[in-house]
């Protein structure tokens, strides 16, 4: 699993040259249903049929559509909050005095199944697998009041393809983030060099190799110090505070904490000086880094390895990630242009990178949910409670929204040699294969058990099939719906086996013609499920159902 042919050969001859110019291959459902697959969470098959009718410009255009603010979470069932209302909006309530913990439960829930929700809904669009993206990039955890979260995440959602720069000032003065990395007990002082670190490390250049002790590639520990002074002076406020009647939070600089002195750093930001700019210090600090054109490759390799592949060779460093990278300084870091030109570009598309990424957990349900058009409750509490079921079901998988272990993002996305890997191990696989067979089985209850089960309508599912009669245009139809690439022929066999053991192919086309015939016949409609559910198993208990 993951593997792909080498870039060059033992005699050293280049066989492939990445390439970042514009795909002119042919659009197929293989090609369209791969960008979907990589830009957003689980498509459907109307949405890939949508994209191969459309052509790929049309495609990368409406994944980039501005669209507005999605509604925010509500109150979907907790009837205790004296200040807000079933049906309505917790985002600025004020919590109850001396009656907050449960109050914190519901709206984080209530969080936590909108997020899913919105993954769910999203449509033909890149803002939800970005958000996701640039969460684990600012990555946060153990922030335990859901408005925080949600102006978190917000403030990421509203930058999903914009400018990285303003995304990073405004992310260094975040309250979450201002608690999370301490930047909230960084005063003149008692400096706190956390933020600074990572600030530098994680979010915007790297360390790039050490040369000697202290000073690496790109900053020097000197940096950090002196960029934990010019970050000094800011505290979030409202953190779960019920004396707050008005439950505004924030951000607020206080001039008294802030080290005014003059600030000195290294070579490797050409010896320059920062003197006292209060409030805008910050800002001046991260317009500064943002010159060094190594920020720029920095963050293409990190989307890079986000949608098309964790290891990045020569050739792809050299044809792929420098053009990228070019391009995103062409546009003064505005994220949109460089990643339409990854996600259009000949090396995108090229088969190598087709079904190679192993899907993390978020992926991985939105795969089952979206194109077997899984049935959701319609009522607002069962329905948040179904969401949350689901966001619970990614927390057992090891990948929980809102909590990532580390700062520097959840493993499969750095750490060596496995990387995506990592999102299968004896914990979690068993944990998927399950989750796959009681769904298609059994189905799942929403979170209370007080709503209509989520559940697969094979039937459904099949009569949207260009021609459900054959059975063998069904299972290549449900193959690369499901699958990344087309299974070769003699596994088409072996699954036309489960479908109809040793059975001619006419038997199925009559009894599925009964059926539609006559679709009040419960024993026919319940034969053809049992048949129908045992093909998916099948299909999603292959090696390939892991991967996009």
């Amino acid at each position: 699993m993951n593997k792909r042919a080498p870039i060059i050969t033992q005699s050293g001859a280049n066989i492939y040259t990445p390439s970042l110019e514009f795909y002119t291959g042919e659009w197929t459902f293989t090609q369209a249903a791969h960008l979907l697959r990589r830009s957003t969470f689980g498509p459907s098959k109307a949405h890939i049929h949508w994209s191969v009718e459309m052509g790929l410009d049309a495609t990368i255009d409406k994944l980039f559509e501005e669209l507005p603010m999605p509604p925010p979470p509500v109150n979907s069932y907790y009837k205790k909050d004296r200040k807000v209302n079933i049906g309505e909006t917790w985002i600025n309530a004020p919590y109850t005095k001396n009656d907050n913990d449960d109050e914190l439960t519901y709206r984080q829930r209530s969080l936590f199944g909108w997020t899913i929700g919105l993954m769910l809904n999203e449509g033909i669009s890149i803002r939800e697998k970005l958000a996701l993206f640039w969460h684990n990039h600012f990555a946060i955890n153990s922030i335990n009041d859901p408005k925080f979260l949600y102006q978190y995440i917000t403030l990421l959602r509203s930058h999903a393809w914009g400018n990285f720069r303003d995304l990073t000032k405004k992310i260094t003065i975040d309250p979450s983030m201002l608690r999370f990395l301490n930047g909230n007990r960084n005063k003149d002082e008692a400096p706190n060099e956390n933020y600074a670190r990572e600030l530098l490390e994680l979010f915007t250049i790297g360390k790039g190799p050490q040369v000697e002790q202290g000073d690496y590639t790109n900053y020097t520990e000197h940096d950090i110090r002196e960029m934990a002074r010019v970050l000094s002076g800011w505290r979030d406020f409202g953190f779960v505070d019920d004396n707050n009647n008005s439950g505004a939070i924030g951000a607020t600089f206080r001039p008294f904490d802030h080290d005014k002195g003059e600030k000195k750093l290294s070579h490797r930001f050409d010896n320059q000086m920062i003197s006292n700019l209060n409030e805008q210090e910050y800002d001046y600090l991260i317009d500064l880094i943002f010159q060094k054109p190594e920020v720029a490759r920095f963050i293409c390799r990190k989307l890079y390895q986000w949608f098309v592949d964790y290891k990045i060779e020569a050739p792809v460093e050299t044809n792929v990630i420098e053009p990228m990278a070019q391009v995103l300084l062409d546009h003064d870091f505005e994220i949109k242009p460089a990643l339409r030109a990854l996600l259009s570009s000949q090396h995108f598309f090229d088969n190598r990178n087709v079904g190679l990424m192993i899907k993390n957990p978020l992926d991985f349900m939105m795969s089952i949910y979206k194109p077997l058009n899984i049935s959701m409750p319609v009522k607002l509490d069962q329905l948040y409670d179904a969401w949350y079921r689901l966001f619970g079901f990614a927390e057992l998988m090891q990948m929980t929204y809102y909590d990532i272990p580390e700062v520097a993002g959840w493993s499969a996305y750095y750490r060596q040699p496995l990387f995506y890997r990592l999102w299968l191990n004896s914990s979690t696989l068993p944990i998927r294969t399950e989750f796959v067979e009681t769904l298609l089985t059994e189905g799942y209850f929403p979170f209370q058990a007080n709503g209509p089960k989520m559940e697969v309508n094979v039937l459904n599912v099949i009569a949207t099939l260009d021609d459900p009669f054959d059975p063998n245009a069904l299972i290549e139809e449900l193959a690369a719906l499901l699958l990344p690439k087309p299974l070769n022929e003699p596994r088409l066999v072996a699954l036309k086996e489960i479908l109809l053991p040793g059975l001619p192919d006419y038997e199925w086309g009559v009894e599925y013609s009964q059926y539609v015939q006559n679709p009040e016949d419960s024993d026919l409609a319940s034969a053809l499920s049992a048949k129908l559910i045992e093909l998916l198993k099948h299909i999603m208990n292959l090696a390939e159902f892991q991967l996009s």
